[in-house]
């Protein structure tokens, strides 16, 4: 008797036992010694063990096997009418591969069984239920909430071209007005360390960590109107991507060579023009909230116009909604920790304070 591995997975296939049946035959397998869970096949040759399995699983959870030769219950199994279990045909290995067959019963239960109810669906917690509708409800706020404020945007947008091309206020305090409508039925935010922003009309580089795509509405509540990097597919979205467009948002091809040079020279030209540029160093979010290696892009910018740097450390945005799963919004608050800002000719030396300035608030929680 033989004991296999088993799944931590609820929803997972455990293996119990295995049986080895030295005879070819497989109608002189007993069935008295079988645990009564439903039964799987596998073969075994002289070097490697071979297991295929078969899961006939009907609508109400039940798993049955069917024998070829005789249907008929294993008594074993009389007193779990949920589980009725027979022998389907072995399969068989090649004969150049082992002189002798032995035909492997692997005997499994399901995790569902362990629910008492065969017919039962698995329940999702309760946390989960609420935080899927606390997500629907979010997105059809900020929904609602762009398509009436956007309509302002269009309506702004060739006096902003006229009279404030480069820094756009006006459409960032519309922005500011979306995201704070769309953020703040659901999450509390707590800013720290506004006197440590530069006065509006001061070109900086805005750098921070990116744990969730909550950050951008986070952002956003500030009011401030530094121009975000965006990948170009995004603009391709309604709404949202022509709204990203009219406040300026500069796109970015990531593995394009040629985008991120004229990334860098856009955002150059935008701070010789007296606007700010916010960046996300690690480039991609994180997925277990740890802070990821920076690229030096951003202070590169810096340090070649001459600018602060700004580093601001976002702390809860993860939680509340975990990257690659923005469907979901858990209850929460976020802090924002805005630091004083850094200035230096070397873009080594500003990555690595910055880095150590925003880990240092992360780890301080």
């Amino acid at each position: 008797m033989e004991v296999a591995s088993s799944s931590s997975s609820p929803h997972s296939i455990r293996l119990c036992y295995v049986r080895r049946s030295g005879y070819k035959d497989s109608r002189s397998f007993s069935s008295s010694s079988l645990v009564p869970f439903c039964v799987y096949k596998g073969v075994h040759s002289a070097h490697s063990l071979y297991r295929r399995s078969i899961l006939r699983s009907s609508s109400n959870f039940s798993s049955k096997c069917f024998f070829h030769h005789a249907k008929k219950e294993i008594p074993a199994l009389q007193h779990r009418p949920s589980l009725k279990v027979g022998f389907n045909r072995p399969y068989c290995y090649d004969n150049l591969c082992s002189r002798n067959r032995f035909y492997r019963y692997t005997v499994v239960r399901s995790e569902l069984a362990d629910f008492g109810n065969s017919g039962a669906a698995l329940p999702l917690p309760a946390h989960e239920v609420l935080a899927k509708v606390r997500g629907v409800c979010f997105y059809a706020v900020a929904a609602i909430a762009a398509i009436i404020l956007f309509q302002l945007m269009l309506v702004a947008h060739p006096f902003v071209l006229l009279l404030d091309r480069y820094q756009r206020k006006a459409q960032h305090f519309i922005a500011k007005i979306w995201s704070t409508l769309t953020v703040a039925p659901f999450v509390r935010i707590e800013v720290q360390g506004l006197e440590n922003l530069p006065p509006p009309d001061t070109p900086a580089v805005y750098v921070s960590n990116h744990q969730s795509f909550l950050d951008i509405y986070t952002l956003l509540t500030l009011g401030r109107s530094f121009k975000f990097i965006s990948k170009t597919s995004i603009f391709l979205y309604p709404i949202i991507g022509w709204a990203m467009y009219l406040l300026g948002t500069i796109p970015l091809k990531r593995m394009d060579s040629r985008s991120q040079l004229k990334c860098f020279k856009r955002c150059m030209d935008l701070i010789k023009k007296g606007a700010s540029v916010f960046f996300f160093p690690e480039g991609t979010r994180s997925r277990d909230g740890k802070l990821g290696d920076f690229k030096k892009g951003a202070f590169s910018v810096a340090a070649k116009t001459k600018v602060p740097v700004v580093p601001m450390t976002l702390i809860g945005t993860g939680k509340i909604m975990p990257a690659g799963q923005e469907g979901i919004v858990n209850s929460g608050s976020v802090k924002v920790v805005i630091h004083k800002p850094i200035e230096g000719s070397d873009a080594e030396t500003l990555c690595n304070e910055a880095k150590n300035t925003i880990a240092k608030a992360l780890n301080q929680g």
